[in-house]
């Protein structure tokens, strides 16, 4: 699938986002050489994203906890307001939009969060649930209209519209999350951002929501973003894949690719940690911790754990080039080492 011969939905430019964590004003004097000094502590969570994601396709974001997945998707949704970059939906830039402005753009793009319980209000029910954000967005919509597209929608899920009076409560973990995307579609979205959708929820239940998702987009003609660490769950859902590693992107390409040739030794290394049935052991063990999104390495963020790091990788930030299909962001790789 090529961005030539496919529309984009959703582009990002450069984005950037950062957080400062330096408290008040008190807690950030300090005492140097004799001198009274302000220090801010800034959380360095997304650093230059810039990638496409098309429409009717599932573009996956993976990567360790604390890379910046979830930052960058609530950046896309607007939840976040970027540092810095653009955010354009469907060739519209909408990160420099006012609550007003970017009101027409909220019903197109929804979100589906990783802790279906936490997400729900606990005290509205299912119907109140879903009767919200459909009335918002369609002021003029009759009584008997908004009720047959709440049991439409809940049939979909694959929850009973006679359960429409129960509480969050009520319900499982599984239930729940099917809840959560019924709220996400029912005023008929073309692009979903999942975040993590089923890694609170039991393995069983997983495969049910994952075929949810699928049977949706196929049905619907959806566009996805979805946030997971599970790489096994990845490689069933994607069309594409982008890998990231502290706040950087550091590989993109189709899933079959990047699953049979992956480029960057860091997507080596999180592919080698799939578990095997065969018993084959592949692992490759990576040096040293994660560092700190406070105070990132110089040049390539992965080259203080790559075993292919020179001197340039100390000293220049490497840029994501074409690479096969897709991008791959690697000195190593540019220069046909690897």
């Amino acid at each position: 699938m090529s961005t030539e011969s496919t529309k984009r939905i959703l582009t990002l430019n450069n984005v950037v986002k950062h957080f400062d964590i330096s408290g008040g004003f008190l807690e950030k004097l300090s005492l140097k050489g004799g001198k009274l000094s302000l220090h801010s502590t800034v959380v360095q969570a997304v650093n230059g994203i810039s990638l496409d994601i098309l429409e009717g396709e599932t573009l996956s974001v993976v990567g360790e906890s604390g890379c910046g997945k979830s930052t960058l998707a609530r950046c896309v949704i607007g939840i976040h307001t970027p540092d810095s970059g653009e955010v354009r939906f469907r060739g519209n830039r909408i990160d420099n939009l006012t609550p007003k402005a970017m009101m027409p753009y909220r019903a197109k793009m929804q979100m589906v969060f990783q802790d279906p319980y936490s997400s729900l209000n606990p005290r509205l029910t299912v119907q109140k649930t879903l009767e919200e954000p459909l009335r918002f967005h369609n002021p003029g919509i009759k009584n008997g209209e908004v009720k047959d597209r709440i049991a439409e929608v809940m049939e979909q899920v694959g929850v009973d519209p006679m359960w429409a009076q129960r509480y969050p409560h009520e319900f499982s973990g599984g239930q729940r999350q099917r809840v959560s995307i019924a709220r996400a579609l029912v005023v008929d979205p073309a692009f979903i951002v999942a975040d993590e959708p089923i890694s609170a929820l039991d393995v069983s239940v997983q495969a049910q929501i994952l075929n949810l998702l699928m049977e949706t987009q196929e049905k619907r003609g959806l566009s996805y973003m979805f946030i997971s660490h599970d790489l096994s769950v990845v490689r069933h859902i994607s069309s594409r894949v982008a890998v990231m590693y502290l706040g950087s992107l550091c590989e993109l390409a189709d899933a079959e690719t990047l699953y049979a040739e992956p480029r960057h030794p860091y997507t080596k290394a999180l592919l080698s940690a799939i578990p095997k049935l065969n018993g084959e052991k592949s692992h490759i063990s990576l040096k040293g911790e994660v560092p700190s999104p406070i105070n990132l390495p110089t040049g390539c963020v992965f080259h203080g754990r790559c075993p292919h790091a020179d001197t340039r990788c100390v000293q220049e930030i490497p840029e994501a080039k074409p690479c096969g299909t897709g991008l791959v962001a690697c000195h190593r790789v540019e220069e046909g080492v690897l």
